[in-house]
């Protein structure tokens, strides 16, 4: 594939890759996240930017290493407003996340109980990355080399540092690339004394403990975050990881750790780009683990299907700011992965060759494994969620309801069927929601609105009318009666359902069904 023919980002990004880092047996391509709070939608954009990327990278017949590192060996910092016990959680402010316990009381610590939410959910939406543990690293003195070489590098790496601050913000002192666990108490308050110059390093913690540790048997000795990223790049030998906004900003963490892989540990950076942040639809700023205010991706998957899940973000380019949105953009989202799907099996056209190709590509990079074999049964999300209202949310009677699906279809409908009812249970906007009215109940009418409904009723109960037949009638009703049609269906929606409109009458009328509709229309 030629530049010029990679009509998607992530194919583009690929070919950057293999160009920056030359054609190799195998490339390596990274994401992570500290576990601090719930992993958000906003965490999960990085994820599928990565994963997109690595499977361009392997459409152009390449092998890739795909690492999702949980840097479970961080602070815990501060206690998100949206976890349980947080009495408990605040004992352990500053200790490693690690070693917070789960207050779900479901796992094995505060760390693992979210690092296990991902990982469960991840292969859902065919996300299947190798997870490194940082704290299990660091604890077995993985990265004992790459931490002496930091501190020898230790004035380079202030120089870097300080390069993008100005003067009342650079390192004041000496500076130590390093922080210690305190094996007292546990926690990060503590200061570095000393380094002999070779593996020792000293320290004091508030608690009053003091020793000096040995990096090659250390459990608690950790590499800043500016120093961590970069040396963890070196290691692994990282070809590409995205990283947000904030972190490529001017100066920020991505500029600085591109300085330190190659002037401390003597590797080319990996190749990048910049995601934006993702919102909520309705509420303003970004997304925040430790504020609380967070969708994941358990809810994503609650209103979407997997393979529109993938779609939000094949479909947007990572360095566009959007929204997740749960009230009516749902519908029209749905519709357009169906537009897309038919242009990519070819029952509908797109507006040229070049629009063609892009959603070919986007329906591929939305598809959880591979493209089905055959184009899957498509029913519009809107009316499925009508079928769904008038079956009182009975999925499978609701699938029984619809004209020729094959076996191997059922399943990716199911799904489709129990997300439409999630939405419109949850979700929805009100006057989206209705039910029939069963209860034996009647609306007040005029004489000649009644003798309508009585006419309506009889002309359903002969069960001959198919639905533009039936449409036509409605209209004549109106007009024998003396009512303007758009006044007589508004009478007719709020007879069947207590709403002054809803699905396309005539059509919703034969869904429902002669025997159901003249039980309804009986009271009048």
């Amino acid at each position: 594939m030629e530049s010029r023919d990679a009509v998607h980002w992530a194919d583009q990004t690929a070919l950057k890759i293999i160009k920056e880092h030359g054609d190799k047996e195998q490339y390596t391509c990274a994401s992570g996240i500290t576990p601090s709070g719930t992993v958000h939608i906003g965490n999960f954009r990085e994820i599928i930017s990565v994963d997109l990327v690595v499977r361009a990278l392997r459409a152009l017949g390449k092998k890739v290493r795909f690492i999702y590192s949980w840097d479970d060996y961080d602070v815990f910092r501060k206690v998100p407003v949206n976890m349980p016990d947080q009495e408990t959680l605040a004992k352990h402010l500053r200790m490693p996340i690690t070693m917070v316990p789960d207050t779900f009381g479901r796992d094995s610590s505060y760390a693992r109980h979210h690092e296990v939410d991902v990982e469960s959910i991840l292969p859902a939406v065919g996300i299947k990355p190798e997870f490194l543990y940082q704290a299990e690293r660091y604890r077995a003195s993985t990265y004992a080399e790459g931490m002496r070489r930091a501190l020898e590098k230790r004035e380079v790496l202030k120089g870097i540092l300080d390069k993008y601050r100005d003067e009342d913000h650079k390192i004041q002192g000496e500076y130590w690339p390093i922080s210690v666990f305190c094996d007292a108490c546990d926690r990060d308050t503590t200061e570095i004394e000393g380094w002999d110059g070779e593996w020792g390093v000293s320290y004091s913690c508030e608690c009053g403990h003091r020793e000096t540790v040995d990096l090659r048997k250390a459990k608690g000795v950790k590499l800043s975050w500016r120093v961590d990223w970069p040396m963890r790049w070196a290691y692994e030998g990282v070809d590409f990881e995205p990283a947000g906004k904030d972190h490529h900003s001017q100066g920020g963490s991505f500029d600085t750790s591109k300085h330190v892989v190659e002037e401390v540990y003597g590797r080319k950076p990996p190749t990048t780009f910049r995601y934006d942040f993702i919102g909520i639809k309705g509420t303003p700023g970004k997304m925040s683990s430790s504020k609380g205010k967070v969708v994941d991706l358990y809810d994503l998957l609650r209103v979407y299907t997997p393979e529109l899940a993938r779609y939000l973000f094949a479909g947007t380019r990572p360095n566009t700011e959007f929204t997740i949105s749960f009230d009516l953009d749902v519908i029209k989202i749905y519709e357009d992965y169906d537009r897309t799907e038919r242009i990519y099996w070819g029952t509908e056209s797109a507006k040229d060759e070049e629009t063609r190709a892009r959603e070919r590509r986007i329906y591929e990079l939305s598809q959880v494994d591979e493209v089905p074999a055959k184009m899957p049964y498509q029913v519009a999300f809107r009316h499925l969620c009508s079928l769904l209202q008038i079956n009182l949310g009975d999925v499978e009677k609701t699938l029984a309801q619809l004209p020729g699906v094959e076996e191997h279809q059922l399943e990716r409908l199911r799904v489709r069927a129990k997300c439409a009812w999630t939405w419109i249970t949850e979700s929805a906007p009100d006057e989206f929601r209705w039910a029939l009215r069963e209860d034996g109940s009647s609306i007040e009418t005029t004489e000649e609105e009644r003798a309508a409904l009585v006419e309506l009723r009889e002309a359903v109960r002969a069960g001959d009318l198919d639905e533009q037949a039936l449409g036509t009638r409605i209209f004549d009703i109106a007009k024998a009666h003396g009512l303007e049609p758009k006044d007589f269906f508004k009478v007719t929606y709020r007879a069947l359902i207590d709403r002054d409109r809803g699905p396309r009458l005539a059509g919703f009328i034969l869904e429902v069904g002669a025997d159901r509709i003249a039980k309804i229309l009986s009271v009048y």
